[in-house]
């Protein structure tokens, strides 16, 4: 997990209060019960079919529901600190694999600062791949998450759900799939209108600071771009520096709050949040780009 900054902090000088919360019966076939906790309630569904290009069978949902005015976080919280989502899927039967797909989100500002994440209610699509793809899979979900408004809370809770290709299929899984961003190089070209790309990027030395400047295409003046690291690496939020009609700037100073030898040669995710559609690109940072 994430080094810990900004309201948890204050969560760890309160006590570090933390609900755990147990589904033991399910609502309907295609879901899971509700599990209560803090300001928020939690629950598994299914199912969706994967989006084009992937390799699962299935897609199943972790959907988060908070009172309103309350936040959770994107797999990056933003400079303010946070509780990012963990999945754990390892007491689940027949399952070969659950990746988590994480929609485009939003930049949120408070007293405490910039955190990166979702308001009110969000559902993580999982792409589910079954060990034998015959039989029904049985998702055991331990799911560990920040509920935050003025202090940041985490909650736990267990989480489980029969699923199969014969499944029920689920309209608001199905409509949380648009909402991830969607694959493309750097430099690629729009697959539609409604996609923004990352058009170029470069890192530039200003005064012995390491720039990142990065050009987007068809965000729209409100879109943001935000930055993740596989590795757990700490990155910047980025700023927006300009706007011209498709073009938007965005930059960040990677010297500031991070380990430059550390970053130096890195993959790290570009995820683009557009006016009507989002995109992820991954680039790799120089190995030299101290130097520049």
């Amino acid at each position: 997990m994430m080094t810990l900054r900004g309201p948890a902090l204050a969560l760890a000088a309160a006590g570090a209060i933390c609900a755990v919360f147990l589904a033991c019966a399910s609502a309907r076939a295609d879901q899971s019960a509700w599990v209560e906790g803090f300001n928020n309630k939690v629950r598994l569904i299914g199912i969706a079919e994967p989006p084009e290009g992937s390799k699962a069978a299935y897609m199943a949902g972790v959907e988060i529901e908070m009172t309103p005015g309350f936040k959770t976080y994107w797999r990056s919280p933003g400079d303010a600190g946070g509780v990012p989502p963990e999945f754990d899927w390892s007491g689940s039967d027949n399952l070969a694999s659950a990746r988590v797909l994480y929609p485009a989100p939003h930049r949120l500002i408070d007293k405490a600062g910039a955190n990166i994440g979702y308001k009110d209610r969000v559902i993580f699509p999982v792409e589910i791949t079954p060990t034998d793809p015959a039989k029904p899979v049985t998702l055991h979900l331990k799911a560990t998450y920040g509920v935050c408004k003025n202090i940041c809370i985490p909650a736990e809770a267990e989480l489980e759900l029969g699923l199969s290709g014969q499944s029920e299929s689920s309209a608001e899984l199905t409509a949380a799939l648009a909402d991830v961003p969607k694959l493309l190089a750097a430099g690629a070209k729009p697959p539609d209108a409604a996609t923004p790309v990352l058009s170029s990027w470069r890192i530039e030395n200003r005064g012995g600071s390491s720039i990142l400047v990065l050009e987007v295409t068809g965000a729209g003046e409100d879109g943001d771009v935000f930055l993740f690291s596989d590795e757990g690496l700490y990155l910047p939020m980025l700023s927006k520096k300009n706007f011209t009609e498709p073009v938007s700037v965005f930059e960040g100073d990677l010297s500031e709050g991070a380990n430059l030898k550390e970053l130096a040669g890195k993959d790290v995710w570009v995820t683009i949040s557009g006016a009507k559609g989002q995109s992820e690109s991954l680039i790799a940072l120089p190995k030299d780009f101290i130097q520049r």
